[in-house]
């Protein structure tokens, strides 16, 4: 009997080894697909930064890029200038993490127009594309196109991404992308939030202190003139924002 219970403690004792052990292996197991800020990693991402003086005044408004699997940011930075983790007006404030079943795309590149079934596929209008293959498809487009804040921006550049991914049906535009930031954008944490906010909130109080009635003026009119733009270019001209 003493005998027995001696095996049974040991078989115990071998079992609470190997789950500890299991679990330290799980631990040490890279999470290469999760969000890491630290390392400026968003697998799957639209990301968005404020921009200097105009976020100040237009706290809305902001640059933004689009991440590849392995969470490194593509962002459309300058003339014919993708940059590639390095986005180009600081860490990432907020963020929104795209669920890949709303979009249209392959998981296997190699599988791409082997049948004449997948070649109708495409013809269609159904990506078959991984997600990073998109995404440097409209990375080799816009390295040949000229930056221009008005009509092809970083948000341009964005939108064309996701209508190649098809996400959600395509039919992207900057104003409904800003729009889906503007929602549904999660902060990366309260430090990020707080460096986006203050300049504006500060702005505004030396603005009032100083200019009153004047200062809201100015910061009307600016509003209108930027949105209306932007709509207007949208949905009126609508060759005039490029895509």
């Amino acid at each position: 009997m003493r005998s027995y219970l001696h095996r049974y403690a040991d078989l115990a004792m071998e079992s609470d080894t190997e789950h500890k052990g299991s679990m330290m292996i799980e631990q040490d197991v890279p999470h290469s697909k999760q969000i890491d800020p630290v390392r400026a990693r968003f697998p799957y991402c639209i990301v968005w930064t404020p921009l200097p003086v105009i976020s100040w005044l237009l706290p809305f408004v902001g640059h933004v890029g689009i991440c590849r699997e392995d969470g490194v940011i593509l962002d459309f930075a300058g003339p014919n200038f993708v940059c590639v983790d390095n986005f180009a007006f600081g860490a990432v404030s907020r963020y929104i993490q795209i669920n890949k079943e709303k979009c249209s795309i392959t998981s296997n590149p190699s599988t791409m127009f082997r049948t004449e079934e997948e070649y109708r596929l495409v013809e269609s209008g159904r990506n078959q594309y991984t997600w990073d293959e998109s995404l440097r498809k409209s990375t080799q487009e816009y390295q040949h196109r000229t930056y221009n804040i008005f009509t092809c921006n970083c948000h341009s550049f964005v939108a064309n991404n996701l209508n190649r991914l098809e996400f959600q049906a395509g039919g992207w535009n900057v104003v409904n992308l800003a729009v889906l930031i503007l929602l549904k954008g999660q902060w990366v944490d309260r430090t990020s939030m707080i460096r986006s906010c203050l300049p504006f909130m500060f702005l505004f109080f030396i603005g009032i202190t100083f200019g009153g009635v004047s200062f809201l003026t100015f910061l009307a009119f600016f509003t209108f003139v930027l949105v209306g733009w932007f709509l207007c270019g949208t949905y009126c001209f609508k060759n005039l924002i490029q895509l």
